[in-house]
């Protein structure tokens, strides 16, 4: 078991070198920089020129990647070139707002897919196996951005029960909470649920053919009790996998939902950062969401290998 930690977590320490190196040479080739976004289209080349020495721009790019490494190492990010400050500064409160949006999502959309997964399970077959499943597909189908336009119709235009900005300073009860956060977790959690729950339909199906969970049952035991203490023990790992995976589908989500909400978060700030050229922020940023992915992954990955050697144990 430690072998199998060992070398998934070896995997995953490759995978996030790869990722940094992926991150700076894309942020590297983005065309233009922040001296022409300062300076403006008016700016002469001397003065552009100038500018860019100033902040280090025109370093061959094997020492800004050794600087940028080297800062991220010691958890210093670096300082914004728009602004000045620290992007630990900038980062920080949104990461909050970004963590807050994520975990209220994934509370919402958590329990809902796993009665879902487990009532499509039982139900194999039937009739509201089969809506559920259709639903769940249809969901699947749909683009984020269109749940999110089609959040604010029904529920801000149309009913006025939350307001179509998410404005988060304004939340001093667990009511306003609801209302201001209602239509981002709507949005997110929709196609998340969906396809967790279609996730998790799978995998208990697979335990449920089993010949232990058959015998269960041809012994009269009460169908809850095969759910609980046969089913779920044996495809915990799976059904965490698939949580995990598909949380980790809020990665795309969050930046979609940010934006059309106007939701103040790392989706947001990246977008800005990007269309600044604000290359420490973007890097920052894009570093902190491919670690969240790898870190859930990982999770999944060790928590699925417990699962079955526990399973070999017994």
């Amino acid at each position: 078991m430690g072998r199998l930690i060992l070398n998934r977590l070896a995997a995953s320490a490759f995978s996030l070198a790869f990722v940094v190196v992926t991150i700076f040479a894309i942020t590297a080739a983005l065309p233009g920089d922040v001296a022409d976004t300062l300076l403006g289209q008016s700016a002469t080349r001397e003065a552009t020129a100038a500018l860019r020495h100033a902040m280090g721009l025109d370093q061959p790019a094997w020492v800004r990647f050794g600087r940028w490494v080297w800062g991220m190492l010691h958890a210093d990010p670096g300082r914004s070139l728009m602004t000045g400050r620290p992007v630990a500064e900038l980062v920080g409160p949104r990461l909050y707002n970004s963590l807050l949006l994520a975990a209220a999502t994934a509370a919402v959309s958590v329990p809902v897919s796993l009665v879902l997964g487990l009532a499509c399970t039982m139900a194999r077959g039937t009739l509201f196996d089969r809506v559920v499943t259709l639903l769940m597909l249809g969901t699947v189908s749909v683009p984020v951005f269109l749940i999110a336009t089609v959040a604010v119709f029904v529920f801000a235009v149309q009913f006025h029960v939350a307001p179509a900005l998410a404005d988060i300073n304004a939340v001093h009860s667990p009511l306003q909470f609801i209302r201001v956060f209602l239509m981002p977790v709507v949005a997110l959690a929709g196609a998340t649920t969906a396809q967790m729950s279609r996730m998790i339909r799978a995998c208990l199906i697979d335990v449920f053919s089993a010949p232990w969970i058959e015998m269960a049952v041809l012994k009269g035991v009460a169908p809850v009790r095969i759910v609980l203490f046969h089913a779920l023990p044996n495809a915990i790992g799976s059904v965490v996998n698939a949580i995990a995976l598909s949380l980790s589908s809020l990665l795309g989500g969050v930046v979609v939902v940010e934006t059309v909400f106007n939701y103040p978060g790392m989706a947001g700030l990246m977008v800005d950062s990007v269309a600044a050229r604000d290359v420490p922020v973007v890097q920052c940023c894009a570093l902190i969401f491919c670690v969240a992915y790898l870190s859930l992954t990982t999770l999944a990955d060790i928590v699925a290998a417990a699962s079955t050697m526990r399973g070999r144990a017994h």
